[in-house]
């Protein structure tokens, strides 16, 4: 702990009034001695230094992260859009699917998985965790407990999912996970109310302190949601309070942000605004935001899709890359990465190497988009089609 010497003094009435006031202060400033004070050092414990190479890893040129945390109920709407019961054998089918796909790892850096799938192997015994380390893909975890009704707000939420953390963290952490995720909302056509930003940046900021104590790299994640017919500038104005609140408490829980990740929303018009926003201009306001908020200290900006059409996902990040950015700006998709692959599958054994081939064009892309070499040339109509749900729930 660094200690520094402060020139301190006690307190006296006779500093203040009385005869010869003034000598006497002058006097017990020669005699009273120094108080030593001690300041902190932010730290996370004996886990530092690999938080901080894990960070880095996962925020590598040309690399973002695959998202399949789903929870088995939204896994489940997914698998019966192409006609298939919510079983863990078929679960475990589309996740073998995507996570053996070979050369994943050229574009790929992480992987978030949903508990099931952190403990789940191959058909062939092979645990997925060990599938992704052959590809250098690190493993992360999905760690909070979904979003329930926040009590004196305004129709809002807020994530649950903190007694136990650290316990669950232990664990993953020996289960071979780096990361973690923890995924809060805010929704603009509801105030925000002032309640819900503030709970969302303190649990996130508490659910990062204990992810670095127990060796995961906390990817910290308060989406603002796309549903609402506003316009540009109030996303931009609600970002900036999220994340200006959101890094004063990770501060106060003394969070390293070397060891952390991001995943924010893109600076959007709402999904329901008259008018769609360019490229350009969705670069220009979400890189705004960013260097007013986003210490440089950061090591990755990785961004969630939200229900944008995979196309509009990709020519987004590729704007954001076409001159260099204090972090390594890139992706952490999920229906973005996976609405062609599972659409070609169909759950059909026969389909499994084309669609695996599927996912590697849009991780392809992604990574392009990464490196600011994008252009969207050649790409399908169902690249293009847009998957918002007013309401989606994760």
């Amino acid at each position: 702990m660094a200690m520094v010497s402060l020139k301190l003094s006690a307190p006296s009435s006779q500093w203040i009034a009385g005869e010869g006031s003034f000598a006497r202060r002058s006097r017990l400033l020669r005699t009273v001695p120094p108080r030593r004070v001690a300041v902190r050092s932010i730290r996370a414990g004996s886990y530092t230094d690999e938080l901080v190479q894990t960070a880095k890893s996962i925020a590598s040129p040309g690399r973002g992260i695959l998202a399949i945390d789903e929870s088995n109920a939204t896994c489940g709407k997914r698998l019966d859009s192409i006609g298939l019961d919510n079983t863990e054998e078929n679960r475990q089918a589309y996740r073998q699917l995507l996570l053996t796909t070979p050369g994943l790892g050229e574009y790929i850096s992480g992987a978030i998985l949903f508990e099931e799938t952190l403990y789940q192997s191959t058909t062939d015994g092979k645990k997925f965790v060990d599938c992704l380390r052959q590809e250098k893909i690190m493993p992360g975890i999905k760690v909070d407990k979904g979003l329930v009704p926040l009590p004196g707000s305004n129709n809002e939420s807020w994530c649950q999912g903190l007694d136990g953390l650290a316990s669950r963290c232990a664990e993953y952490y020996k289960q071979g996970a780096r990361f973690a995720k923890w995924r809060t909302v805010v929704s603009i056509p509801c105030g925000p109310s002032a309640l819900a930003v503030k709970e969302a940046a303190w649990g996130l900021a508490r659910y990062a302190a204990i992810a670095q104590d127990n060796g995961l790299v906390p990817i910290v994640e308060p989406e603002i949601l796309l549903d609402g017919d506003h316009a540009i500038e109030r996303t931009l104005e609600v970002a900036e309070k999220v994340w200006a609140e959101v890094f004063y408490y990770l501060a106060e829980n003394n969070v390293v942000f070397e060891g952390i990740l991001l995943k924010p929303s893109m600076v959007t018009p709402g999904a329901e605004h008259k008018e769609k926003a360019s490229p350009e201009t969705i670069a220009k306001c979400t890189l705004k935001m960013l260097k007013r908020r986003v210490p440089p200290a950061v090591p990755g900006i990785m961004f969630l899709s939200g229900g944008q059409s995979e196309m509009e996902a990709t020519l987004n990040l590729n704007a954001m890359n076409q001159s260099p950015n204090p972090w390594h700006v890139s992706f952490s998709y999920a229906r973005a990465l996976q609405n062609t692959v599972l659409k070609t599958w169909q759950g059909c054994p026969e389909n499994v190497e084309v669609a695996q081939k599927s996912l590697l064009v849009r991780a392809k892309a992604n990574s392009l988009a990464q490196l600011g070499r994008y252009s969207g040339e050649g790409e399908n109509e169902e690249a293009k089609a847009g998957m918002f749900q007013k309401g989606y729930t994760y």
